[in-house]
């Protein structure tokens, strides 16, 4: 049994963003858009933990840039729950913390 498998219920360690979380994340750009209220030119997760419980919880950690043009020393943290295949697989943002820094950690919100 990993450590991860051991933990089910409790987040992950933070990870370095996988090429499946990436998907993820440009799948609910939009989304994640909406309820920030701004349109990103760049959009670059960077890291993640995750929870398993019915499905998968994601917390990301993502950098910006808005759609002007502006550099940004911002990040947003959003949290996308994946439901079980058996489900569909649906993706749904539950949460985003907007304005967060590069050195504010990914605390579960």
């Amino acid at each position: 049994m990993t450590t991860e498998e051991a933990n089910l219920g409790g987040w992950s360690t933070v990870k370095p963003v996988t090429k499946e979380v990436k998907e993820i994340c440009i799948e609910e750009k939009s989304e994640i858009e909406k309820k920030t209220a701004i349109n990103f030119k760049d959009y670059i997760p960077l890291l993640y933990k995750s929870q398993t419980v019915a499905g998968i919880n994601y917390l990301v950690k993502l950098d910006i840039c808005q759609e002007n043009g502006t550099l940004e020393d911002k990040c947003v943290h959003v949290m996308i729950h994946q439901a079980l295949p058996c489900n569909g697989g649906k993706l749904t943002v539950t949460g985003v913390q907007y304005p967060k820094t590069i050195t504010d950690p990914l605390v579960p919100f």
